[in-house]
């Protein structure tokens, strides 16, 4: 009889992982000062502290928060210029609102494929996707881990067109040596519950384009310009504003992330040796030129071929039961609904086929390999991760020797 979890034996995880976000002192405390002490919104100090410490540390110029990494991408594409019916170039493979933002500046988006060695966008299959209606490639650092910006920017500057990062997940990751974010145009940060730095929701754009921050500082901000008068705008933005009490939670953070990041990169790199040694998981690699990933979450990917054909969704079920939590991440964008049954809504959407769409590599990472463990999971002491590699031997080696009892979990 089988001692996986799954079939009624003991579990290897009974306990939770370290909880997130961190509820520390340090971050109660600032809160409570600008509460009592300071302008929650427009004027604020804390806003102004917070911009001017997150630039910084990201080798920035310029910093506009905003209320949600979704606002800062909405933002950045309106301030780059971006006008109804332009095209921007997004990976197919990326949280949902890298899309509906391009949606909601009434631009249209447009797929790329990744590479699977990385699961970020692949440079290669950029070029062949650009049209005389191209203006913005938004490169995604997925789960955390820089896209190789050297091959983006170099397309990017071949034809004329402006590079936004979204680093959405990518909080203090570098390339080249540099912190992502303002390596090209600009780039945009979330600070959602799940996220590295998180203040329950929030995002910023970050720049070293002086004409592209003021812009983006007049979208975000009813469309006023920066030493205008207050009752006079001179564009279509709205209030996006980041409240004093949000930048309160993140100042602290910028004090801890480093110590964070240390502790994701000795987890990660554990994790890696371990599974290297696992016939059938394979650990992701780096992009050329990346060289520190956030490590926001923690992927894999999974063989089918080397587990006797059961599926990745079995799999998952059996983590699951071990207590560790796996699971598949994003759906190919172009799957979902929303680009599929909206052309009336969308009308600048219709004719593109969207439905019709099948990026090979995306397919596969999507619905047969990636395999995701929940961010918190990285945030563990040694024991969590030897819990953690435990739950992958025991799972990995029941598979392989006994691939019967998996045929009732198996769709």
């Amino acid at each position: 009889m089988s001692d996986l979890a799954l079939f009624g034996g003991s579990p290897i995880r009974a306990n939770p992982f370290p909880s997130w976000p961190n509820q520390s002192k340090a971050i109660r405390e600032s809160v409570i000062e600008t509460l009592e002490n300071a302008t929650w919104g427009i004027g604020s100090k804390t806003i102004d502290e917070f911009n001017l410490r997150f630039a910084e540390y990201h080798d920035a110029k310029y910093c506009i928060s905003v209320h949600s990494g979704t606002s800062a991408l909405w933002v950045s594409l309106k301030a780059a210029g971006i006008k109804a019916g332009d095209e921007v170039i997004i990976p197919a493979y990326t949280f949902i609102a890298t899309a509906t933002a391009v949606l909601m500046a009434n631009a249209v988006p447009v797929f790329a494929d990744i590479d699977l060695k990385t699961g970020n966008m692949d440079p290669k299959d950029i070029e062949s996707k650009i049209s005389d209606r191209t203006k913005v490639i938004v490169p995604v650092h997925v789960a955390g881990s820089p896209v190789d910006l050297n091959a983006i920017n170099t397309l990017a500057e071949k034809h004329k067109l402006l590079v936004i990062e979204d680093a959405a997940q990518a909080h203090g990751a570098s390339y080249n040596g540099k912190k992502v974010g303002a390596i090209g145009l600009g780039g945009i940060f979330s600070f959602q519950t799940s996220k590295n730095m998180s203040s329950g929701e929030g995002g910023t754009i970050i720049s070293n384009d002086e004409d592209f921050a003021d812009a983006c500082f007049s979208y975000h901000n009813c469309g006023r310009v920066r030493n205008g008068e207050w009752y006079e705008h001179h564009r279509l933005g709205s209030n996006l504003r980041m409240s004093a009490l949000n930048a309160a939670m993140l100042i602290p953070q910028l004090d801890t992330l480093e110590d964070d990041m240390d502790l994701r990169d000795k987890n990660r790199e554990s994790l890696d040796n371990f599974i290297n040694g696992l016939n059938g998981l394979t650990p992701m690699e780096m992009s050329p030129g990346a060289t520190r990933s956030a490590n926001h979450i923690y992927m894999c990917r999974y063989k089918e071929t080397e587990f006797n054909g059961i599926p990745r969704e079995t799999f998952f079920k059996a983590m699951q039961a071990e207590g560790v939590y796996t699971y598949k991440g994003y759906n190919p964008l172009y799957r979902e609904p929303l680009f599929i049954t909206n052309e009336e809504e969308y009308p600048w959407l219709k004719n593109r086929n969207y439905e019709s769409l099948n990026l090979s590599q995306t397919e596969i990472f999507a619905e047969k390999e990636a395999v995701w463990l929940k961010q918190n999971h990285l945030l563990g002491d040694e024991e969590d991760i030897q819990d953690i590699k435990d739950a992958f031997e025991k799972v990995t080696s029941a598979m392989k020797s006994d691939p019967k009892q998996f045929l009732e979990f198996t769709p």
